[in-house]
Order: structure tokens, then C-alpha cells, then sequence
């Protein structure tokens, strides 16, 4: 059986990498386009601001890569500014991008959910009155990490460090889902977003996925890919290590992969 992962390029190379260490076989159909955004400034001038932030959240991966990537030069994350993060991949951005492991606020290991409202469990307790807040994000995003932050008293403002395009499939990617449509069976797909599951129906409108499995990182995720028609779709923590262990399980006879 060949895992299907779908994260944007960048990232989906680095779980195949990480699938394949564990004995799985694995291979990238990026359904999601992540591309820098044309004016910078923005970001800059909210790198010139970070220090009289309380807090800045990261959604993702991307978030993190970019909203670095535009950074003024010689400049460094400042004491005193705590990084939130919504996930174990954000959070190794984080760390990889320098910013200090006590500066890091992240949901728990063992959080039933990696989202918004784990980190919000988190840094609930925080004296939040009058204390400002960043969410870096792309063009668009959920809010509701920021209302909550603005119901407990904070100022919250959001820069978008990057933009979510359509994927554009290479050979490679044509034939992959070409051979997961003829051959659901031999397939297992992985979701960490309900866009990629949109870009999917874009991308083969026609498909009938009653016969297809698939593993998504939310709840809300589950809901959209059986929405879309996939017969069976169960939750997994958002980790190669995770996918692995769900593997070992009754879920699929324990087969080989």
C-alpha cells in the first residue's frame, strides 16, 4: 500500500523522507500551492514591531518559513516575545527558524487535536488585558484564536506572510492519482488541510472515493473528506511516527506496506 501525502511541496518532501525511514512507502501529491507573497513590507514592518508583542502565532509550517524568509537583515527574535504554535510541525519551524525553546508556547504532546484551541488550553491563564498579539498566517485564516484573545482583553492583529495557490500536478502527480482512483484499494491518503480536499474535487470532479481510505490530522478535516465521498477516514495525529503506529493497528490487518 502506498501512502498519498498531500501537504504543500516543501513539506511533503520532508514526510515521505520520514515515511520511508519507518518502512512505509510513500509518496508526495502536494494539494495545496504555497507562494511568497509580491510585497514584503508588511511583514518587515511587523518584524520592526515584534518586541511589544505579548505573542505571536504561527499557523503553520509556512507561516513560520516565510514570515522568516522576509526578516530585516541581522534581525533576531526578541526576549520577552513568546512564538505560539499550533502543531508539532510549527513548532520544529520555530526551533529550526532560532527562536528559543522557552519562548516556544505549543499545545500539549498529548492534546487530543494540534489547532488553535489546543494552544489556546496553553496560554489561556496569561494576564491577556491590554497585551498585544500577531497571527501569521496566510492570506486568509480562522479568526478564532483572535477573537478569543480580543474577549480576554488583548489587541490582536494578523499579517499574511505568504498566499495559498491551486497545485499544479507534474507527471509524477498525474499518475498517481490516476492510479489511486483505478486502484483505491492499494492507496491510503493523508489530509492536514479540508483546501487540499477542495483542490482534489477541482482537480477530479468525477472521482468516486467511496472505495478510498484516508487519515486526516482534525475532526473538521474527517468531516470534509467523507463529505467528499471517502469511504473510510479515521484521525491520526499529525506525524509520520503517528501514521506508523495507526498502521500497526486492526485498522488495516496490520498489512505490509
Amino acid at each position: 500500500m502506498k501512502l498519498i501525502v498531500t501537504r504543500p511541496a516543501a513539506q511533503a518532501a520532508g514526510w515521505v523522507q520520514r515515511l520511508s525511514a519507518l518502512g512505509l512507502q510513500a509518496q508526495a501529491l502536494p494539494l495545496i500551492g504555497v507562494a511568497a507573497l509580491d510585497d514584503v513590507a508588511p511583514v518587515q514592518a511587523a518584524w520592526h514591531r515584534l518586541a511589544d508583542k505579548a505573542l505571536v502565532v504561527f499557523v503553520s509550517p509556512n507561516a513560520v518559513q516565510h514570515f522568516f524568509a522576509a526578516a530585516p537583515r541581522l534581525a533576531v527574535w526578541p526576549p520577552g516575545v513568546a512564538a505560539g504554535s499550533t502543531g508539532p510541525g510549527t513548532s520544529a519551524a520555530l526551533r529550526e527558524a532560532g527562536v528559543p525553546a522557552a519562548q516556544l508556547a505549543e499545545p500539549a504532546a498529548d492534546a487530543l487535536a494540534f489547532d488553535s484551541e489546543a494552544l489556546w488550553v496553553q496560554i489561556r491563564d496569561w494576564p491577556w488585558q491590554g497585551r498585544r498579539a500577531l497571527v501569521v498566517r496566510g492570506e486568509e485564516g480562522r479568526d478564532w484564536l483572535a477573537q478569543t484573545l480580543r474577549g480576554h482583553g488583548a489587541e490582536v492583529d494578523f499579517v499574511a506572510a505568504y498566499r495559498r495557490v491551486a497545485p499544479l500536478l507534474d507527471e509524477g502527480g498525474v499518475r498517481l492519482l490516476a492510479a489511486a482512483r483505478a486502484q483505491p484499494a492499494d492507496h491510503l491518503w493523508l489530509f492536514s488541510s479540508s483546501e487540499a480536499l477542495g483542490h482534489l474535487h477541482t482537480l477530479a470532479p468525477a472521482a468516486d472515493w467511496s472505495a478510498s481510505r484516508a487519515l486526516a490530522s482534525h475532526p473538521r478535516i474527517v468531516q470534509t473528506a467523507r463529505e467528499a465521498g471517502f469511504g473510510e477516514v479515521d484521525t491520526v495525529a499529525p506525524a509520520p511516527e503517528a501514521v506508523w503506529a495507526w498502521l500497526q493497528g486492526p485498522n488495516l490487518q496490520s498489512r505490509a506496506l
